[in-house]
C-alpha cells in the first residue's frame, strides 16, 4: 500500500485529490496539507503536490519521498537537483484523473514520468554525471530512436516513423547499445529507466 501525502494550497483541490487517491489507488492518505511542512514527520512514500517545487527540502537522511508535481507548467524543474530532491513526475494542471493515478503508481515504484519534450533538457542537465561515468552523450537522433526503443518499436517501425532506412535505424540502435554499454534493448531501456531518461 502506498503511503501518500497530498499538498495543495486549495482545500477544494486537496479534497478532490484525496477522493481520487482513495478511490483509484491502493493507498493510505497519511495527510492533506496546504504546504510541505509535514513531509519529514509523516514519511510518505509519495507526495502528490500542487505546491511550488521551490518548497521541496532535501531529506535529512537522503531517503525522502517521491514527488508528483501538479501544475508546474513550463518551469525548468527537470534538473539533477530536482531528481535529487525526489521529483519523479511533473504533470500539467489539467492532467486527467488517470494520468495522476498512473504517475503516483509509477513514482511509488521508482520510475520517472517525463514528457518527451522535457527529455533533452534533462539530458543536458545530467550530462556532467554521464560524462563522469565515461558514458558518451546520445545525439538528438539517437534520443529519438531511444524513445521509440523504450516504446517497444522494432527497427522497421523506427525507420518508418523517422523516414530513414532500416539499416540506418539499426546503426542508431547499435550506437545506443554501445554508448550505454548494454548487450540488448532490454538492458539499454533498463539503464534509461534507472537514469530517469525513459518516458513511461
Amino acid at each position: 500500500m502506498i503511503r501518500l501525502l497530498i499538498a495543495a494550497p486549495s482545500a477544494v483541490m486537496r479534497a478532490g485529490l484525496e477522493a481520487l487517491a482513495v478511490s483509484g489507488l491502493d493507498a493510505e492518505v497519511v495527510g492533506s496539507f496546504p504546504d510541505l511542512s509535514a513531509v519529514e514527520s509523516l514519511r510518505p512514500d509519495v507526495v502528490l503536490s500542487a505546491v511550488s517545487v521551490d518548497e521541496i527540502s532535501p531529506s535529512a537522511d537522503g531517503r525522502g519521498p517521491a514527488y508528483v508535481l501538479l501544475g508546474e507548467g513550463g518551469l525548468p524543474v527537470w534538473t539533477r537537483e530536482a531528481l535529487r530532491l525526489g521529483v519523479r513526475a511533473v504533470l500539467p494542471g489539467n492532467a486527467s484523473a488517470a494520468e495522476i493515478l498512473a504517475a503516483v503508481e509509477a513514482a511509488a515504484h521508482g520510475f520517472v514520468v517525463l514528457d518527451p519534450r522535457d527529455l533533452e533538457g534533462l539530458l543536458a542537465s545530467t550530462a556532467p554525471s554521464l560524462t563522469s561515468q565515461e558514458i558518451p552523450a546520445l545525439t538528438a537522433r539517437e534520443l529519438e530512436v531511444f524513445r521509440m526503443m523504450a516504446e517497444g518499436d522494432a527497427n522497421k517501425t523506427i525507420a518508418w516513423k523517422l523516414k530513414i532506412s532500416e539499416t540506418t535505424a539499426k546503426f542508431h540502435v547499435a550506437a545506443i547499445l554501445s554508448k550505454l554499454r548494454a548487450s540488448n534493448r532490454t538492458e539499454a531501456v533498463a539503464t534509461g529507466v534507472r537514469r530517469g531518461l525513459i518516458l513511461l
